[in-house]
């Protein structure tokens, strides 16, 4: 039985049965394989078990998203952090929104605290125009699917440059 104090549920993965070394990720009849971890790149097992258990229609381009954020730099780390992988260097900067089943969204971000750029604000380099502004110092990246992860990867991984020297 709920109690009425108790706040609704956030989406997470779900729980399969059985031991975690025996599960293996699930991928749909014909998808094409998880890319290798980038060079470098510091793997976090929290972040690697969550990803098995997603449940989430997105789940292809959200994996490739993953991989390319860890391709940006290897001072780059990844942790669960608000129900989602989330990625730091000296403060987290980039989390993913799994909230939305029909796109992925990144919420690029300065850390949790707020700091004197949210009042001046960034300036970031977007020819591509794939920052949504929600604050002076925050911005939604939205992807619709795999393929488009592939066509803006490039001009992402311009744009997570630039706003880790704001870190």
């Amino acid at each position: 039985m709920k109690r009425a104090t108790e706040k609704p549920s956030k989406p997470r993965a779900k729980a399969q049965k059985g031991s975690p070394e025996r599960r293996e990720p699930r991928e749909a009849p014909g998808a094409p394989a998880a890319p290798a971890t980038p060079a470098g790149a510091q793997e976090s097992p929290a972040v690697v078990a969550f990803l098995r258990e997603l449940d989430h229609p997105r789940k292809e381009a959200i994996v490739a998203l993953r991989h390319i954020i860890l391709g940006v730099s290897p001072a780059i780390r990844e942790e669960i952090k608000w129900n989602a992988p989330s990625f730091r260097t000296t403060e987290h900067f980039a989390t993913f929104n799994l909230r939305a089943k029909d796109r992925v969204r990144l919420i690029l971000h300065l850390g949790a605290k707020v700091k004197d750029t949210a009042a001046k604000g960034l300036e970031i380099a977007d020819p591509a125009g794939l920052l949504e502004w929600l604050a002076k110092d925050r911005c939604l990246v939205t992807f619709s699917d795999g393929e488009d992860v592939q066509a803006k990867q490039a001009a992402l991984e311009s744009v997570l440059r630039a706003w880790l020297r704001w870190l």
